[in-house]
């Protein structure tokens, strides 16, 4: 039942999305345990997320913790979506203690399961979910959370990957995203401690990040076709799940941009037409606050990306004679919104073999790493 409700409340009409709602709804008041309860508001919560219902998505997350009865299972996928979501709405600190709260539920999973397979995996996924939160922070020793973790899988596989990936070590980041699409595009059991997740961890999010991950590391090592044909199937995936005019589809529409930018760069050619309408679609898809505004809100949602989006478009307008004022006014609000505190914007776009760090967006978050 919760499938079915999941195909109505993903359709692009509005009607099948309230009915999916309203199916799923019916499903939580009819669930007997607090188990079946909670894998019902997961459900929800995914929906309502993909929708950007954000606030709505947290208040069924946070329902989770109300349930007592609920397995371990529940209450980390509950947990890992939360705190996915707000370092996705760029609420850096509340995703921190939510992190640290992720941490303190091993010592429970441990004493009610031992120290076995199921532990390993549930240790492996907050662990790596601590480190991505420190990653987001800027903080080099989040290599330490992903070092404790044994045997990484799906989303704990890709966060340690696109944290190798940033410190060019590109090989072993290969490798792990590798085994992170493979894992997370075989069929598995939904109740499945390492398959049940929530928001933007499920396996599709995972798939797709990995994949857009993928793509951007062969554009990093000038393997500019591999790249395209990654990105492009990323962008497909996108597409297919979120619908054609969601912001997740800008995100990967921004990765290729700027791989084009990167290659124009890196060959010496030009592509500034292709540059120009990849990085304006992305931009309308990712739905920033009007330039004419000034500066950025500092609460605006997908931030770092939509910087990164008008700098390169910035970058495209400056070189044309008629349009530079257009540009640096671009540029300016660009610099302003830019808030990465790893790299800066001018390094995030300008990607060069003597950089120790390269930009790595995750999708799953909608932020630049």
């Amino acid at each position: 039942m919760i499938n079915y409700a999941l195909s109505l409340a993903r359709s692009e009409k509005l009607d099948e999305y309230s009915q999916g709602l309203l199916v799923l709804e019916q499903c939580l008041h009819t669930q007997q345990d607090d188990d079946s309860k909670g894998m019902v508001l997961l459900a929800m919560s995914t929906v309502l997320t993909e929708r950007e219902y954000y606030d709505e998505a947290i208040e069924k997350l946070q329902k989770i913790s109300d349930l007592k009865r609920s397995s371990l299972a529940v209450r980390v996928a509950a947990s890992e979506a939360l705190v996915g979501l707000h370092v996705e709405l760029g609420m850096d600190d509340t995703s921190s203690v939510l992190a640290d709260i992720c941490l303190q539920l091993l010592d429970a999973i441990k004493l009610e399961i031992g120290a076995g397979v199921g532990f390993n995996v549930l240790n492996a996924r907050i662990r790596s979910l601590k480190g991505l939160v420190e990653h987001v922070h800027g903080d080099l020793e989040s290599e330490l959370f992903f070092q404790e973790a044994e045997g990484h899988e799906g989303n704990a596989a890709l966060s340690y990957g696109e944290f190798l990936h940033g410190m060019r070590n590109f090989s072993m980041a290969k490798d792990l995203y590798q085994k992170a699409i493979q894992g997370m595009s075989e069929n598995k059991n939904f109740s499945d401690p390492y398959n049940l997740a929530a928001c933007n961890m499920t396996k599709e999010e995972g798939l797709l990040a990995a994949t857009c991950a993928l793509g951007q590391l062969e554009a990093h090592l000038g393997n500019f076709g591999d790249a395209e044909e990654i990105l492009t199937k990323a962008l497909k995936k996108a597409e297919e799940h979120f619908g054609t005019h969601h912001p997740k589809v800008g995100v990967i529409l921004t990765c290729i941009a700027l791989l084009f930018r990167h290659k124009a760069i890196m060959e010496g050619s030009s592509s500034l037409l292709i540059q120009e309408g990849l990085f304006r679609r992305a931009i309308d898809l990712l739905k920033p606050a009007v330039l004419e505004n000034g500066g950025a809100d500092s609460k605006m949602h997908r931030r770092d990306l939509v910087a990164l989006a008008r700098g390169g478009y910035a970058e495209i307008l400056c070189v044309q004679q008629n349009r530079k004022a257009e540009g640096e006014r671009m540029k300016n609000w660009a610099e302003t919104a830019w808030m990465n505190r790893r790299l800066s914007l001018a390094e995030a776009l300008e990607i060069s073999e003597s950089s120790s760090k390269v930009p790595v967006i995750d999708s799953r978050i909608c932020r630049v790493l």
